[in-house]
């Protein structure tokens, strides 16, 4: 091939993922930015462990510290685990459930381009002011009166980011009610589809009072308002509730999704259907309610009383049945099954008991009177890590392998998939189950540097040895990723002999997903085709022709508009023009979007049948 021919091919792949409205494409652009920002915070991750390797360290300044410190928690939370989620919910709900694509493709492809753009936005804060350096929760009246613009990059491009995953969350709850195939009834769907709708469901009365926050935490810093100010009548507390009214909510949505992906690959791999599959629902949406009453126990020492604390104890503590009940029905689900240890499998493996010990370290911080002693110290930041680490990275990694095939078409060496397993588990354990003892030992939490001589010394030589570990795990899976799609060797349409519709088609699969609508006849569809019927799923409607949407490049302008706006509206002064030029395109776009009579194309009936079956897209 030509240099040039070469420059025209990429140039129009390019161009197809900056205007592609596919959903399956866009999992793979949530996949690529989620991957990079993670690699990000694992380098942040990375400078912290160093500088505490050993007493009276000057490796990092203190400044710095508090900026990679506030970067390592923000970029993990907001712009890792969220997307590399929505790349799993991207490529596997709309398949799951029988469905074309996603109910708003065009509101699926803003979603990403706002979170993208939101992250970009708060990582040029690196080479502008300096980053955000108030904690990843950005406390007031600390974040009111921190110097520089770092925060207000913190406000603005977590504000940006939040509308994408507003619009994601709607997105996949409209797809889920509304799309499901023909005989699919809400009992039917699988754990992983049901996850999504109830985070989905968190996301949509969770985010907007994060938005509130930022907005009113932007004012405050930007145009003089009092709202977080103690010393011009505002209350520093209000922006503690607001935050973790969307703060506790968050951790479910991240964890439930996980917690879907267990269920989707315990019985594959366990050749069992999965033991308790209504009592799994149930618990599901009771963590989704219980979620929403427990975000004061990360305040039980602001002074909110005796009978407001032992409430939110009460109610956290409660949330550890439902979780139990989940716990049990993924053992009951192994037991006497047929059990294959596939990569996927050994992270569910290894998951059960990790998150086992992040639970039951919640409930010890769910007794008000105890967390007296373990607030702001490493016993929390074990804590946490134990849940998201433990629960929702370890989820990600096997949802990742699991649908790798169905994304690309290819499957990643097993051999190098149980490598990366191996060195960041037993990494994460030395990482973070030390730091429960120095927690204990009164280690607080965000300290530059410890002293010689307060025992502090070998724990945190084990837990930065740990983190080395995890690096070069994560290494070996990006290595793992690179030349599996370099080998580029294709695999079939169900490589892990599968329950659930999406390997009933081809990997990866049509840019229509299904020719005919598939019938649904009972839970797991496609295992019920291989044991009752032909191994193939029954259409539930003739071939016919199907209506597609067209790519459009609107979703980008209007998230770089934002984004330009976001620096005028910081900078102010003489940098105005820039949130006019910004809020012009943003506005602009949606009333060209407005006015455009973008009905999409129909691939008809003839060409359906003239097409192979393999999958390929003609």
């Amino acid at each position: 091939m030509s240099t040039t021919a070469r420059k025209a091919g990429f140039g129009s792949v390019l161009w197809d993922y900056l205007t592609t409205v596919d959903h399956k494409k866009i999992a793979i652009l949530y996949l690529i930015g989620g991957f990079f920002f993670f690699i990000l915070g694992g380098l942040e991750a990375m400078l912290i462990r160093i500088q505490l390797i050993v007493p009276d360290n000057d490796f990092l300044s203190a400044q710095f510290y508090n900026e990679v410190l506030t970067m390592h928690g923000t970029t993990m939370i907001f712009l890792a685990a969220m997307p590399l989620l929505f790349a799993l919910m991207n490529i596997a709900v709309p398949l799951q459930i029988g469905a074309r694509d996603v109910a708003f493709p065009f509101v699926n492809s803003l979603g990403f381009w706002l979170f993208f753009f939101g992250g970009v936005m708060l990582n040029v804060s690196w080479f502008v002011t300096g980053a955000p350096d108030a904690g990843w929760t950005s406390y007031a009246p600390l974040s009111i009166f921190s110097e520089g613009h770092g925060v207000d990059f913190y406000s603005i491009g977590l504000q940006i980011a939040g509308f994408g995953t507003l619009m994601a969350g709607i997105n996949f709850i409209v797809t889920i009610v509304n799309m499901r195939a023909p005989g699919m009834t809400y009992m039917r769907m699988p754990l992983f589809t049901w996850t999504t709708l109830i985070a989905s469901v968190l996301i949509l009365f969770a985010f907007p009072a994060l938005t509130v926050g930022l907005f009113q935490l932007t004012f405050d810093r930007l145009f003089g308002a009092n709202f977080f100010n103690p010393e011009l009548g505002g209350n520093a507390i209000i922006w503690e509730h607001l935050f973790w009214i969307f703060g506790h909510p968050e951790v479910y949505i991240l964890i439930l999704p996980a917690f879907g992906v267990f269920s989707e690959v315990i019985p594959t791999f366990a050749k069992k259907r999965l033991f308790g599959y209504s009592s799994m629902v149930f618990a599901t949406v009771l963590i989704a309610f219980f979620g929403f009453m427990v975000w004061a126990h990360h305040m039980f020492t602001v002074g909110l009383g005796p009978i407001a604390n032992s409430i939110f104890a009460v109610a956290t503590m409660a949330i550890a049945v439902p979780t139990g009940i989940k716990i049990f029905n993924w053992l009951f689900t192994l037991w006497g099954g047929s059990i294959r240890l596939t990569s996927p499998m050994v992270f569910a493996l290894g998951f059960i008991p990790t998150f086992t010990i992040g639970g039951m370290t919640g409930v010890m911080l769910a007794s008000a009177a105890a967390d007296y002693q373990y607030h702001d110290s490493y016993f929390v930041v074990a804590h946490f890590h134990y849940v998201i680490v433990g629960g929702t990275v370890l989820g990600i990694f096997a949802g990742l392998i699991y649908w790798w095939p169905k994304m690309f078409g290819t499957l990643l060496n097993e051999k190098l998939n149980h490598w990366f397993f191996w060195l960041f588990f037993i990494g994460f354990h030395l990482t973070f189950f030390f730091q429960h003892f120095l927690g204990l030992m009164g280690m607080p939490r965000r300290y530059w540097v410890f002293g010689e001589g307060q025992g502090l010394d070998t724990f945190n030589f084990i837990s930065t040895i740990g983190a080395f570990l995890m690096a070069v795990g994560t290494i070996v899976f990006v290595y793992n990723m690179v030349m599996t799609q370099v080998k580029g060797k294709k695999v079939s349409g169900d490589p892990w002999d599968a329950r659930t519709l999406e390997w009933a088609i081809p990997s990866p699969p049509p840019f229509y997903n299904f020719k005919q609508l598939p019938l649904v006849r009972g839970l797991d569809p496609l295992w019920i085709e291989k044991t009752e019927g032909n191994g193939k799923m029954q259409p539930a409607e003739p071939l016919g022709d199907i209506h597609m949407p067209n790519n459009s490049f609107v979703p980008f302008v209007m998230s770089l508009g934002l984004f330009i706006a976001g620096f005028g509206v910081m900078f102010q002064g003489s940098y105005w023009f820039l949130a006019a030029i910004g809020f012009g395109l943003f506005f602009g776009s949606m009333i060209y979007r407005s006015f455009k009579d973008d009905l999409g194309y129909h691939i008809h009936k003839e060409d359906l049948e003239d097409e192979k079956g393999d999958g390929s897209n003609g």
